[in-house]
């Protein structure tokens, strides 16, 4: 039996300042940090096989301080793909590679691209263009903000993603990492456990706040 382990990044910068991030390649802030070790302290008995996170650098440093805690003896690695990248950082003692957790980058995990409202306060834009609008733009699941994606739109490419790279290595009785964003996650969430649009509105995923689910007789139960 494998396990899925879902985790937003820890607060970023942004996050901080009440700020629209969507795909702005922003860090953690010091709470963020703390919100990851505390995670991965939460999760230190699991032995990772396989992890994945955005391209964006929040979720990167969530998942590898995360790991950092980890009572497992293996390494994490960031594995690269193109380039002289994948061939310099080509390892070449199966010792060492038998030892590795591979972690994988992929923009499909991204969060959702936020447009026109990315850098703006979220304060301030409610103000601007009226608390309820920004409301839809943010919970809703198939309205845009300017320019944006909706969570629709954001579903249509982390979903295929989750189905054909994350699936089958839990069918083969892995224990997998995803560490993403509120609405990358939101998406996979509402696939995962049939919610409706309506019902989608209401799911917040907090900040460093790991969501466990076990995978068994080929279908994924919450663990809480």
């Amino acid at each position: 039996m494998g396990k899925l382990i879902l985790i937003r990044h820890g607060q970023s910068m942004w996050n901080l300042k009440n700020v629209f991030t969507g795909w702005v390649d922003v860090p953690l802030s010091e709470q963020g940090i703390h919100e990851a070790i505390q995670a991965g302290k939460q999760l230190s008995e699991i032995s990772f096989d396989v992890v994945f996170t955005s391209m964006q650098i929040r979720a990167a440093e969530t998942a590898m301080i995360a790991l950092a805690q980890n009572k497992s003896d293996k390494t994490p690695i960031l594995l690269h793909s193109k380039g002289q990248l994948e061939e310099w950082s080509r390892i070449y003692d199966q010792k060492m590679i038998d030892n590795m957790i591979p972690v994988h980058h992929n923009w499909h995990l991204n969060e959702r691209y936020y447009g026109e409202l990315q850098g703006k306060n979220k304060e301030e834009t409610a103000k601007e263009f009226g608390e309820a609008q920004v409301y839809q733009w943010r919970r809703s699941y198939d309205i845009p903000p300017p320019k944006g994606e909706s969570l629709k739109d954001t579903a249509e490419r982390t979903i295929p993603f989750f189905e054909k790279e994350v699936v089958p290595e839990l069918e083969k009785g892995k224990n997998i990492l995803i560490s993403a964003h509120g609405n990358s996650l939101r998406s996979i969430v509402m696939h995962i456990d049939h919610l409706s649009k309506e019902e989608v509105i209401e799911l917040e995923i907090q900040t460093g706040q790991p969501i466990i689910y076990d995978y068994e007789n080929n279908q994924l139960i919450s663990n809480k």
